[in-house]
């Protein structure tokens, strides 16, 4: 499964980004897709993930802000960002879980897009 990311920038506060990311490639199904981020030193967090049921879980700090949404057919997500404050500022990756065929049954595997960098300035 590779994963394509895109729509990243500088943005001055309260401004607003959308970022896309389509997954493409063989699995049997994906379970969830979303978005996580990462700031030099420190881990990778959460910012919104929707699973294949609609379900969408948000960051506590990107609730009201942060829309996310998903085009089933053409599996693409999509992070609208709005009111960005510059503790968003982060390299944001896209991730995929996926159900997999293997000898054994379908089994879940994680993918990882390469990262998008979102600056918001103040």
């Amino acid at each position: 499964v590779q994963l394509q990311a895109s729509g990243g920038g500088l943005v001055q506060a309260g401004g607003s980004l959308r970022l896309s990311c389509a997954a493409s490639g063989r699995t049997l199904s994906i379970n969830a897709i979303g978005w996580y981020r990462q700031v030099p030193g420190k881990q990778r967090e959460l910012v919104a993930v929707i699973n294949s049921g609609g379900s969408a879980n948000y960051a506590d700090s990107v609730k009201g802000r942060f829309t996310i949404s998903r085009e089933s057919i053409e599996n693409t997500v999509y992070l609208q960002m709005d009111s960005l404050k510059p503790e968003d500022t982060a390299v944001y990756f896209c991730y995929v879980n996926t159900m997999e065929a293997g000898p054994r049954g379908p089994f879940g595997m994680d993918y990882w897009g390469k990262g998008t960098q979102v600056t918001v300035s103040s």
